[in-house]
């Protein structure tokens, strides 16, 4: 009988999220009773492994029966198991150095991997991710900074509640200032902020609008693709032409700068494409902005002054608007910037359940049915090999 095996995460600092919750594995077992699940044993899992269990699912502390493998992080180099097949997430696609050495271990032991971040639909768009919950904790940290930063209100941190659900209730009375808010992006992270916008009872206004009027109470303008980049000739935007040829396009965020206090930052960078602004746009009189949730969190990416991730535990950080150096938060001459890469983190459950839905609905079946089109341009390598859609990365995987 084939097995679909759940491994514990080796990544440090830890993460506690997992690909299927214990229901999820109880439902997919009755689907297909063909295949079998295992867990192994985990102390540091968001569901303990007492909740497998009493799901039916076994506990073993040996995963190597297993003929698929499902993680989230990156898996250390010494726990991968040769000729195995794994979905994980590997931040490799971007030849992304600090996981090489990773990416060649991955080749000599023949394994094939199979990357959550490159399961696409036809158009390119993700079919799963973390991203909704990304933008979720990402727009209540945006919020909390600012609020330390300002004393006009007191949010508490996602990680003290116990779920989604508590933390909708912390809103309850809440009333923020006549603050004005910029969000960018228009895939499950911007969906995800601006969730948190509607419940914090944030009002939408258009582009002019938040640009040419003033208001006396708090709202947000959401800024895709046409809002923020223009073709450098053309004076127009094209989405496929945009990416594939990012340096083409100027971008329009200078427009909004001087009118946004709080920028939440969920579009989609990659090197060529234009940052939002520039460092010297931090030393200007006009520049309004004090507060900067980097959700996509790219390092000198979208977002210039993010100079390095933050931490779950230590969030925010601060950016001398003069020096440009990293400095404590809340400073009087300083941008606060907020920078965690692992926010879903801290709504492990939630952000555990709605990823393992995503996975069954999109992937597990066609994977446990041999494949498809799909799976086929996500699998980074077969049995060791570097596939032919991943062949840009052939100097990346030379040993």
């Amino acid at each position: 009988m084939p097995v679909i095996g759940l491994i514990k995460e080796g990544k440090v600092p830890s993460d506690n999220r997992v690909a299927l919750t214990p229901k999820q594995c109880s439902y997919l077992v009755t689907q297909f009773p063909d295949w079998d699940i295992i867990v192994e044993s985990s102390l540091n899992r968001c569901f303990k492994d007492r909740e497998y269990e009493r799901e039916g699912i076994k506990i073993v502390q040996d995963i190597s029966s297993a003929d698929i493998l499902l993680g989230i992080k990156e898996v250390p180099k010494e726990q991968l198991i040769p000729n195995k097949k794994y979905l994980f997430f590997s931040h490799t696609k971007k030849a992304q150095v600090y996981n090489q050495a990773l990416f060649h271990a991955l080749m000599d032991k023949n394994i094939t991997l199979i990357d959550y971040e490159c399961l696409e639909h036809e158009d390119g768009q993700r079919l799963i991710g973390f991203g909704f919950f990304a933008g979720i904790v990402g727009a209540h940290n945006g919020i909390m900074a600012y609020g330390n930063r300002t004393k006009e209100f007191k949010l508490s941190r996602v990680k003290e509640v116990k779920d989604y659900m508590e933390l909708i209730h912390t809103y309850f009375g809440l009333k923020l200032p006549n603050i004005k808010i910029a969000i960018t992006g228009s895939g499950r992270v911007a969906h995800g902020i601006l969730e948190i916008m509607n419940l914090m009872d944030v009002q939408q206004v258009e582009p002019d609008e938040y640009i040419n009027r003033k208001y006396a109470y708090p709202v947000y303008v959401h800024l895709k693709g046409a809002d923020l980049y223009i073709h450098k000739t053309k004076d127009s935007y094209d989405r496929a032409d945009f990416h594939a040829h990012p340096e083409n396009y100027n971008c329009l965020f200078n427009n909004y700068i001087n009118h946004t206090h709080i920028l939440m930052n969920g579009i989609y960078w990659e090197p060529g494409i234009a940052p939002l602004f520039s460092m010297d746009d931090l030393k200007e009189d006009e520049f309004a902005l004090t507060t900067i949730a980097d959700i996509t969190d790219d390092a000198h990416g979208s977002v210039p002054c993010n100079l390095g991730d933050s931490t779950a535990e230590d969030p925010i950080y601060g950016v001398n608007i003069s020096t440009c150096e990293k400095t404590a938060p809340y400073m009087h001459n300083g941008i606060d910037i907020m920078a965690v890469g692992n926010l879903p983190n801290e709504l492990p459950r939630d952000a555990s359940r709605y990823f393992g839905e995503q996975l069954i609905k999109y992937v597990i079946p066609d994977l446990i049915a041999g494949g498809n089109n799909i799976i086929e341009g996500a699998t980074m390598l077969d049995k060791g090999k570097l596939s032919a859609k991943f062949s840009y990365l052939a100097d990346y995987s030379k040993h």
